[in-house]
């Protein structure tokens, strides 16, 4: 029989030591996500009941908030209430925060025991009902502090007092500043934040897989180490299987000897000798010098598993597997799963480190970076700038630009190796014709593999560039993953098709995105002007009023109210696509695209979003809502100073 290739077995010994080496360094160089300025704990406490009147709420923080964080309270029906903030004297938390932090390449631990209030006046209780409050900081390392939590109130209304009305102010433009630059690491809250009965239960936040919002956080580490620890399982794998397929008819030992070797005696114990394949493995990288102890330890086993010395005292030391002792091929094998299972134990003991770090008060209810309350169902994904919580209560997603906000999206053909490629790119005016398109991997073919999400796999949005000719549609896809739906378009000029889809990866993930493609209707065209904004329009037989206030940077809730125009009675709204309703808010100009689903259930008789503007500007916003079985489309004009 034809014997295989003999391997080194000090060139398995140096690359064993490289892995472990470069997954100490990948350890020591992650981003530790800090607890700096994370809130702890507030009063009331989120998802509270309070029936007594309140004048502020008390948000306990882990470091004093920013002296110009920005702070909201939102009553039932979308009116603010906030009347300004201070500072309050600091307290022992109800229970201590705990992080993790990679030092000198070892974690520690620190607790939080202090909470820093920032105390928020509440000018008045006009409604009983939910409450929200929202909150907007920076920590001492530069790091956005952001999130929101909500409480009932079931008390005695409240008078406004004379001449106070409510506040419509944005955040400081330097505080928005300096969030954006660390926007992708910002800090989580570490309260309840919302009401019991909504409460992610323990087993569904088990199940739920953990997010990173850092580019450069675990997310990253955890696939980066993944990578490592396959390949040393893998070269672990490959030493047993070499050595269970050795001839059997001759000694193990009889293995070529190297050339550099067989002429000298004990040539390869010389004093101060290298190692084959381990030169330089402990000091690649600054990084990497944490990997010293290890990589001395693995040394170490090979050199203690087995003391027995060579059959023939005046030969030199084979440095081929092949040519081990039945003691030494044991000492081989367990020096690569000895090095696996340390790789293994390394990036464990980061992953419960990181794990721990979140263990708080309420660890089952940490929100997304622009807050908002968290989802509670598995359909929890990493990208994309929209906001739809399946089933559950509403997230956010990050924008394809990577920044962790809630941003724009749509605004590019091609995001993530995924392009939109549409078939036709002009129709004529009021003519119905198929659009059809196919979203491109970068292996150029078609992606066929889309996960369903409020209903349907892909959602198609149109709207002409100057905000108008709005439509929601639901291509249907070929197997060969072509998309097609019917599409008329009545007046001529230039529109933008939105494809917001979620595609399986071939890891099996899930991508969410949203692509967007310019499309033409040749023709004169005359721009349409936007109506000025206001709170109350219709949508056929309905008046719909909306409340809130569209904040930059900050999750703001927004509240929908649909009555009959005829009787002003509250319509019987039904679910469509899975929600109470679907908002959709493009930006004049760039026509930057933003998908939000509310909450699961009715709040206090309205459909109530969270919703983060991207930034100032002029918006376009469309509600989409279903009674009697029919859709129909409330549309407003948002200006953001």
């Amino acid at each position: 029989m034809r014997r295989h290739p003999q391997i080194p077995g000090r060139m398995v010994a140096g690359l064993l030591a490289l892995l472990l080496a470069s997954a100490v360094a990948l350890l020591a160089s992650a981003q530790p996500a800090a607890a700096h300025g994370t809130l702890a704990m507030s009063t009331p406490a989120g998802g509270a009941t309070v029936r007594e009147a309140l004048t502020s709420v008390q948000l306990f923080f882990t470091e004093k908030a920013a002296p110009n964080a920005y702070f909201t309270v939102t009553a039932p029906g979308g009116i603010r209430v906030d009347n300004g903030w201070s500072y309050g004297e600091p307290k022992p938390l109800d229970q201590p925060v705990r992080e993790y932090f990679l030092v000198n390449g070892q974690f520690e631990p620190r607790e939080y025991t202090t909470g820093f209030p920032a105390t928020v006046a509440v000018a008045h209780l006009p409604a009983k009902g939910e409450y929200s409050v929202s909150y907007l900081s920076v920590a001492s390392d530069g790091d956005p502090v952001r999130g929101t939590l909500t409480f009932r109130y079931d008390g005695p209304v409240t008078a406004a007092p004379k001449g106070w009305s409510p506040p419509t102010t944005q955040p400081d433009p330097a505080l928005l500043a300096t969030a954006e630059q660390h926007g992708s690491s910002g800090q989580v809250s570490a309260v309840p934040t919302v009401a019991a009965e909504t409460a992610i239960p323990p087993s569904a936040a088990a199940a739920a897989p953990i997010e990173s919002t850092d580019e450069n956080g675990p997310g990253a580490v955890a696939w980066v180490g993944l990578a490592v620890v396959a390949v040393a399982v893998a070269a672990a794998g490959f030493v047993a299987w070499r050595r269970r397929t050795a001839p059997t008819g001759r000694p193990a030992g009889r293995g070529r000897t190297a050339p550099a070797t067989s002429g000298r005696r004990g040539a390869g114990t010389r004093p101060g000798a290298r190692t084959p394949g381990t030169k330089g493995a402990g000091n690649r990288t600054a990084a990497a010098k944490g990997a010293g102890s290890g990589i001395a330890a693995a040394k170490g086993a090979l050199a203690t598993t087995d003391t027995r010395p060579p059959a023939d005292p005046g030969a030199s030391p084979d440095p081929d597997l092949a040519s081990a002792t039945p003691g030494s091929r044991l000492s081989n094998t367990g020096l690569a799963l000895f090095v696996g299972a340390l790789v293994l134990a390394l990036l464990g003991g980061f992953g419960l480190a990181r794990i721990s770090g979140n263990e708080g008060p309420a660890a089952n209810t940490a929100r997304q970076p622009a807050g908002g309350p968290p989802a509670s169902g598995p359909e929890v994904s990493a990208t994309d700038g929209h906001q739809h919580p399946a089933g559950t209560g509403p997230h956010t997603h990050r924008g394809d630009s990577g920044t962790g906000e809630t941003l724009a999206t749509g605004t590019t053909v091609s995001a993530a190796g995924f392009t939109l490629q549409p078939l036709e790119r002009t129709q004529p005016a009021g003519v119905r014709a198929d659009y059809r398109f196919r979203i491109v991997g970068t292996d150029r073919q078609p992606a066929t593999r889309f996960a369903v999400v409020h209903d349907k796999p892909l959602h198609l949005i149109v709207v002409g560039r100057d905000l108008t000719g709005y439509q929601h549609l639901h291509p249907t896809m070929a197997p060969d993953g072509t998309w097609s739906v019917p599409l008329t378009l009545a007046r001529p000029g230039g529109y933008r098709v939105y494809a917001d889809f979620s595609v399986t990866t071939a890891t099996g993930s899930q991508q969410p995105l949203v692509l967007g493609v310019d499309h033409t209707v040749p023709g004169a065209h005359t721009p349409a002007a936007l109506p000025p904004a206001q709170a109350q329009t219709a949508a056929g037989p309905y008046a719909v009023s909306m409340t809130g206030t569209p904040t930059v940077g900050v999750t703001a809730p927004i509240h929908f109210q649909i009555n009959s125009a005829d009787t002003a009675t509250p319509a019987k709204l039904q679910r469509y696509l899975g929600a109470y309703g679907h908002l959709v808010v493009v930006r004049e100009g760039d026509l930057g695209y933003v998908h939000v689903h509310p909450e699961q259930e009715l709040v206090d008789g309205t459909v109530k979003f969270w919703l983060t503007t991207p930034s100032s500007g002029r918006y376009r916003a469309f509600f989409d809502f279903q009674v009697d079985g029919k859709v129909r489309t409330a549309e407003y004009t948002i200006d953001v100073p």
